[in-house]
């Protein structure tokens, strides 16, 4: 992993923000609700790959069994470690590329703009898959290289650019050495995760965006945009949001 991966906290102050975290675990509680059913959830055992400050974890484990933060930071795990005390919640120093648990360990992995970080994302996919058990689901947000807000940097086209371009780039504009994401579009998504069986979420949330957790999008005239564009949305979407069931 590269250098910046194991400090990623340091340079990212809105993994710190409480507000904005709880916000996306409850979009995240809001899915799974979707598809479990709001008391299936209380039975089952899950993991969050790239847990950072563990803010997201500690709103999970109200509705599960158990919960499992794992990430290479280690002061993010260690913030997360003095921070957030429950039975059900652990935090782990670990590494996606190689994860220190049995196989068929969790019914459910989450693993949300995770892909783009690693640096083997078929290794991290495999791990995943190795882990869940039968018929198990990983969370997955995925962000698309099609989209040209590139979103890490805030800079336009910086996902399509090849890397040592793209790396002049962000050190003109954001005074730094490397782009070290790589992005990938719809169908290299799909190749990516061929070992599963993908029920995809995008376009749903579009169109029915505050059954989870999107209030703003109910706004007009955003509410008319989105649900027109929502049939593209399966591949140009900002980001996608797919369920990957384990055959």
């Amino acid at each position: 992993m590269d250098k910046y991966q194991n400090d990623y906290s340091q340079s990212r102050p809105q993994m710190y923000h409480e507000k904005s975290r709880k916000i996306k675990a409850m979009r995240i509680i809001k899915l799974l609700q979707n598809y479990y059913g709001i008391i299936k959830l209380k039975e089952l055992i899950l993991l969050d790959i790239g847990s950072s400050t563990g803010i997201i974890d500690n709103y999970l484990a109200k509705y599960f069994n158990k919960v499992i933060g794992i990430d290479i930071d280690k002061q993010a795990i260690n913030f997360a470690h003095s921070k957030f005390k429950r039975e059900n919640l652990q935090f782990k120093l670990d590494n996606a590329m190689e994860l220190s648990f049995p196989n068929n360990s969790f019914d459910i992995v989450v693993c949300t703009q995770i892909y783009e970080h690693v640096p083997d994302p078929k290794r991290l996919m495999s791990e995943i898959y190795r882990v869940l058990k039968p018929n198990g689901v990983c969370y997955f947000a995925a962000l698309n290289k099609l989209w040209p807000w590139e979103p890490h940097y805030n800079l336009l086209f910086l996902g399509w650019l090849p890397k040592k371009i793209a790396n002049y780039y962000i050190n003109i504009f954001r005074k730094k050495k490397n782009y070290y994401e790589t992005l990938k579009n719809y169908w290299e998504l799909k190749r990516l995760v061929k070992e599963f069986t993908v029920k995809e979420y995008t376009s749903v949330i579009l169109k029915s965006p505050k059954t989870f957790g999107y209030s703003k999008i109910e706004k007009f005239p955003i509410n008319i945009i989105m649900w027109i564009i929502s049939p593209l949305s399966k591949y140009f979407s900002p980001t996608f949001f797919w369920l990957l069931i384990k055959r």
